[in-house]
């Protein structure tokens, strides 16, 4: 993530999408104005608000949020600095979201916080929530529906025809017409 706007400077790359996948700080890059490069988004259970992990946190990530971002409380000033729900007025980006339902280690309200923050700036979004599925996808056909739904919304928002046809999805706020 951090060389894309040193390579979208170098070939002059018109229309990037950024992915993320981590339960890191993972809108970060679509919300921080030195990634205003990326035209879309997508990320898999992202965590848009810190400050609920640093008192509890699943025993996966036990410590390591402190060990990114520093000791809480002392470093509580950073923790809402690096938190995107507290930069969603820089939001300006389509973004598909992706969480497992059953996600211990980002709950599902962390994607819930952006799929509002989206809706309520106008931006078109998807939302795919999988019934039964944890933090990273371990069953096939939800991996496979998840990158299908992953080229499918960037083919909509990017505006480039899909080799083959794909499962739609429903994108809200997405224009009529062509976007590109």
């Amino acid at each position: 993530m951090r060389a894309a706007p040193e390579l979208v400077g170098a070939f002059d790359i018109a229309g990037i999408a950024c992915r993320v996948e981590c339960g890191d700080p993972a809108f970060r890059p679509l919300l921080s104005p030195r990634y205003d490069e990326f035209a879309t988004g997508a990320s898999y259970f992202g965590l848009v608000d810190l400050e609920p992990f640093a008192t509890f946190t699943h025993k996966f990530e036990l410590k390591y949020t402190q060990n990114l971002v520093g000791p809480w409380p002392e470093a509580a000033d950073l923790w809402r600095a690096r938190s995107p729900i507290h930069s969603f007025d820089a939001l300006s980006c389509p973004v598909i979201v992706f969480q497992g339902l059953e996600d211990e280690v980002v709950p599902p309200q962390q994607a819930e916080i952006m799929v509002r923050a989206l809706e309520a700036k106008g931006l078109p979004y998807a939302y795919v929530a999988f019934e039964g599925e944890q933090h990273g996808f371990r069953k096939a056909e939800n991996i496979r529906r998840s990158l299908e739904a992953e080229l499918y919304f960037y083919s909509k928002i990017l505006g480039f025809e899909l080799a083959e046809s794909l499962e739609q999805l429903d994108i809200k706020n997405l224009p009529s017409g062509d976007l590109p």
